[in-house]
């Protein structure tokens, strides 16, 4: 008759009555319960190192927990590595993966056909000017300094302008979250401003301003406001209650709830406004730069369209779609620094 004990090992949980009868030498061969559609195989750590695949057990001290199918890769699963030391299964190689390679060479791609279109006639070269034109174009103006003039100006304006609209429109969505008062006071308020589209505004700021730095600066700070203010006091407004109620039981004050409830309860909305207020950012410096500037990648853009320098206009263009992308991957590192709890 099989004794009833329950024997663990190796990190795999036997349940009591499952002991195999003794082998030929007296020794007795203890064996892991298999489910129906799973197959076991004998691992390097001996007889009792076994490796499941779908449906198995997973590892554990009492045996409760289950792991899903296909979570460990079998024999001939594309997702492990052929051998060596180190490998991490279930984990693809970064340099190996295809859509990686895909987002790399298809921008080349388009570049390469661009060219080819150019050459053959099939674009207007006054129009399209080819890329090896732009590439030619782009090594003079960086040569010659004027690239870095309009570059760095564009760039001042941008961070002063998105800061001056996104830290106050962060401090007072946190307060509007909080406060319903206040929320039923400016919310009408800023739902009658959000709707206006900013370029619209540019006549009005033109006056008050006039074409100064201060001009391009407000325009950029208005832009976003609003953006991140409503995507900050959606995130504040949205969080779950259990953790406002969590709060309270505790006895956390006005200024702890602020700290540790409101403030990271809202910042995956707030980071999202950031994203989106950046965008605008941009697209308010270009408009701004056109009517009421001397310098700047705006300004290289309108002045090369009237001199009918196309090569230097799409250069200004490039560059504001780079910087675009360029921002938002920073600030998508950022968010992945402050937020390393949200999935990816």
């Amino acid at each position: 008759m099989l004794n009833r004990r329950q024997v663990q090992g190796d990190g795999w949980a036997r349940q009591p009555g499952l002991e195999a009868p003794a082998a030929a030498g007296g020794r007795q061969d203890r064996q892991a319960v298999v489910p129906a559609g799973a197959t076991a195989e004998r691992g390097p750590g001996g007889p009792d190192d076994r490796r499941y695949e779908a449906g198995a057990l997973s590892p554990g001290a009492n045996g409760a927990g289950r792991r899903r199918a296909g979570i460990l890769p079998g024999r001939g699963s594309r997702w492990g590595r052929a051998g060596g030391a180190g490998a991490v299964p279930g984990r693809r190689v970064p340099w190996l993966d295809r859509e990686r390679w895909l987002s790399v060479v298809s921008p080349i791609a388009l570049l390469l056909i661009w060219e080819l279109m150019v050459r053959a006639g099939m674009l207007d070269p006054r129009f399209f000017p080819p890329p090896s034109r732009i590439a030619v174009r782009f090594a003079a103006m960086v040569a010659d300094g004027t690239l870095a003039q309009h570059l760095g100006i564009s760039l001042l304006r941008v961070i002063l302008g998105f800061a001056a609209g996104a830290i106050p429109a962060v401090i007072l969505g946190l307060t509007m979250g909080l406060f319903p008062l206040v929320r039923a006071v400016l919310e009408p308020i800023v739902a009658a401003i959000y709707p206006i589209p900013k370029i619209a505004l540019l006549p009005l700021l033109l006056m008050i301003f006039g074409v100064g730095e201060a001009f391009k600066v407000v325009t950029i700070a208005l832009g976003c406001f609003t953006l991140v203010l409503v995507n900050t006091v959606a995130g504040v407004v949205n969080i779950e209650r259990i953790y406002v109620d969590v709060a309270r039981n505790f006895g956390a004050s006005r200024l702890d709830f602020y700290r540790t409830v409101a403030w990271p309860g809202a910042l995956p909305m707030i980071f999202a406004g950031l994203k989106l207020g950046m965008g605008v950012s941009l697209l308010l410096i270009v408009a701004a730069e056109m009517i009421g500037a001397r310098s700047g990648l705006g300004y290289l853009i309108w002045n090369s369209y009237q001199v009918w320098d196309m090569a230097a206009m799409y250069i200004g263009l490039v560059l504001m779609s780079f910087f675009g992308y360029a921002f938002t991957m920073a600030l998508n590192e950022l968010e992945r620094l402050v937020l390393p709890w949200r999935p990816r």
